[in-house]
């Protein structure tokens, strides 16, 4: 009887400390400005400007990010995930209308970007370890097969 309480405790445990590590809020959820002096843009255009906002519930991610392009151009991005590898809708962005994600470790997530069922590009977000910096680092090929790259420095707000 005592064995079989302590593997129940056991199991209950387990289950409680999964529960708690779901509702720990990802590191990127807050609200990121871009450092254009410190981003590079390595192939292809360049931002004027970009306002990332993330925001969690449960397990699923929301991203809304605003860029000006150099020529002014603005576009929103928007999309809802989860860091399960699975694909998600995007909307929004010229060059791809869907991603999956997973998470690399507890500040790393990496992305695949897909335009009607191909991958068009992968991208990266890193949180630095004192919460205030946001790193970024894709690289995409456009309709046109012009391929960009770049890597965005942005500051937590």
């Amino acid at each position: 009887m005592r064995t079989l309480l302590r593997v129940v405790l056991a199991i209950a445990a387990t289950g409680g400390l999964a529960v708690a590590a779901a509702g720990t809020p990802d590191p990127v959820v807050g609200t990121w400005q871009l450092d254009v002096a410190k981003s590079k843009f390595i192939s292809g255009p360049a931002l004027k400007s970009q306002t990332r906002t993330y925001s969690q519930a449960g397990d699923s991610i929301t991203a809304v990010i605003k860029s000006m392009s150099a020529d002014g151009t603005e576009t929103t991005t928007q999309s809802t995930y989860k860091l399960d590898g699975k694909d998600y809708p995007v909307t929004g962005a010229p060059n791809w209308d869907t991603l999956s994600a997973k998470q690399v470790d507890s500040s790393t997530t990496e992305f695949t970007l897909k335009k009607g069922g191909k991958t068009v590009g992968t991208s990266s977000r890193t949180v630095s370890k004192d919460g205030k910096t946001l790193t970024s680092r894709q690289t995409m090929t456009n309709a046109k097969g012009e391929k960009s790259q770049s890597e965005l420095v942005l500051d937590k707000k």
